[in-house]
């Protein structure tokens, strides 16, 4: 990404506003900082922590912003509680899955194919003692259980790849099968296109009372078809505020937000503890 487009992310990122000194002192610190060591540990909410390398896109961002997806990783901070289950489906290195487990408490199952980015995820689970509560399914997602190809070595931009990429083998599972699923809170699905054929594998999962939420990337008329058909209801989320509706707040949204049972929801949010990030109390 260009220089230009990562400063003009931080300084308009809503955990910035009012305070590009700091974030921009955050910015040079890691750039210094990630040129010195191969792998950089730094504090970031409560009493977790990232290990973060050159490269780590998002990763990266939450140090530069605190929570690199706003309204998606305010909304998770939330909902979330001790004892529910959240489905990080498309974990890549674990910022997500560790914001779940450690700030949340969590118990987390995250999906990440690619060998080496599933090594980093470990990394930062073990780095924060999370394994007992949360686990690591190195497997792809679709509609079949099987094999597919799947591009490595892309950080978060790493996919089920198309006919000529490079690419290797990995297993592939139906949602459905896969052991510990059966009743979620919360799912994120980040797979880079692939969304629709992972939910054709999830049905069962997708109709589990427990399920709460979902954030998607992608977002296709078969896509909120399906999840109407499950009961949910595309909607937007001010984590500053913690107000839930049907209408955008302005902020950059990566992931769609569709919820289920909303005035649940919102007694959920209403109720969530506040933690401080970067001088930001959410």
């Amino acid at each position: 990404m260009r220089l230009d487009a990562i400063l003009g992310f931080i300084l308009s990122h809503p955990m910035n506003r009012g305070r590009p000194v700091a974030a921009l002192a955050r910015f040079a610190d890691w750039q210094l900082r990630s040129r010195l060591a191969p792998e950089v540990v730094v504090p970031w909410i409560g009493e977790a922590r990232l290990a973060v390398r050159r490269g780590m896109t998002g990763a990266t961002g939450n140090i530069y912003c605190g929570l690199h997806e706003f309204t998606e990783m305010g909304f998770l901070l939330h909902l979330l509680r001790p004892g529910d289950l959240f489905l990080d489906i498309g974990a890549n290195v674990g910022s997500y899955s560790v914001l779940a487990a450690k700030a949340c408490g969590a118990r987390t199952i995250a999906f990440e194919p690619d060998p080496h980015t599933a090594g980093s995820l470990r990394r930062n689970l073990a780095l924060n003692g999370l394994q007992s509560l949360a686990r690591v399914e190195e497997v792809a997602l679709g509609p079949s259980n099987g094999e597919i190809a799947f591009t490595v070595g892309r950080d978060t931009i790493n996919r089920v790849a198309a006919e000529g990429e490079e690419a290797r083998i990995v297993p592939v599972r139906r949602l459905d099968d896969v052991e510990g699923v059966g009743a979620p809170t919360m799912i994120k699905l980040d797979v880079e296109g692939f969304e629709e054929q992972v939910l054709e594998g999830a049905a069962a999962v997708l109709a589990a009372p427990s399920l709460l939420a979902i954030q998607t990337e992608l977002e296709t008329p078969d896509i909120r078809e399906r999840f109407a058909a499950f009961g949910f209801e595309a909607m937007y989320y001010d984590p500053f505020a913690r107000e839930l509706a049907a209408r955008p707040f302005g902020y950059r949204v990566s992931n769609m937000l569709y919820v289920r049972e909303p005035a649940a929801v919102r007694e959920r949010l209403a109720a969530a503890p506040y933690r401080t990030l970067n001088g930001v109390r959410l």
